[in-house]
């Protein structure tokens, strides 16, 4: 699991949106130029200086192991799924149990007209319900960019992913007052080498399990 963590990028700069991106998404172009294509790229202003950024994304389709309810609901939003600047394969589509011990749930960051939700999917309750999403967080994709590397490019930071009743144990180590033994998974939810947080379920509702900073 990447360090990561969830953070509001307030103390980065003032981050403002410097000239709109542009996608096309032409079913005409072979596949790879079809991916290049679901890129973003643009400038925002990061402390009064014009900052190039760059945003990869990835289709719904890259995904195959998604229930096709999940999928015809991504597609039906629009979505495309943003990878992280550190990304060196498909990622921020999580397969867990996030409702109960043993369900089979999925977790989406999915990007429709730069705004990011963090959707959540639970696959094993009754058909009707199959492919409803909760949205557990949302932001504009120009307010998920840091610097990364010697370009000088900012990237997409974003991340999620699986973790274990063991992970989240071993995340809150140091704390006075832990969780008590988590009895099926959390999502982490990250800002690339930054602080972690952990979305957890139960008793019908979402809470932030505690973590150090």
């Amino acid at each position: 699991m990447m360090k990561r963590s969830t953070l509001i990028l307030v103390a980065a700069a003032s981050v403002v949106v410097g000239m709109l991106p542009a996608r096309s998404q032409s079913a005409l172009l072979p596949a790879e130029q079809q991916l290049v294509q679901l890129n973003e790229s643009g400038k925002v202003f990061v402390d009064g200086r014009a900052t190039p950024y760059l945003i990869r994304h990835l289709p719904v389709s890259s995904f195959p192991e998604l229930p096709a309810e999940v999928q015809g609901d991504l597609n039906r939003r629009g979505c495309v799924i943003p990878q992280t600047y550190q990304a060196h394969h498909p990622e921020n589509v999580v397969h867990a149990r996030l409702e109960r011990p043993g369900s089979s749930d999925w977790a989406v960051l999915c990007s429709v007209k730069g705004t990011v939700s963090l959707l959540v999917f639970f696959t094993s309750g009754p058909s009707a319900e199959i492919g409803q999403a909760v949205v557990l967080a949302s932001a504009n994709e120009t307010q998920r960019l840091q610097a990364h590397g010697s370009t000088g490019v900012l990237g997409f930071n974003w991340g999620i992913d699986l973790a274990t009743p063991s992970q989240v144990h071993e995340a809150q180590a140091g704390l006075e007052h832990q969780t008590h033994w988590l009895d099926h998974d959390a999502l982490a939810d990250s800002v690339v080498d930054h602080r972690t947080i952990y979305h957890f379920y139960a008793k019908s509702a979402w809470t932030v399990v505690d973590a150090p900073e």
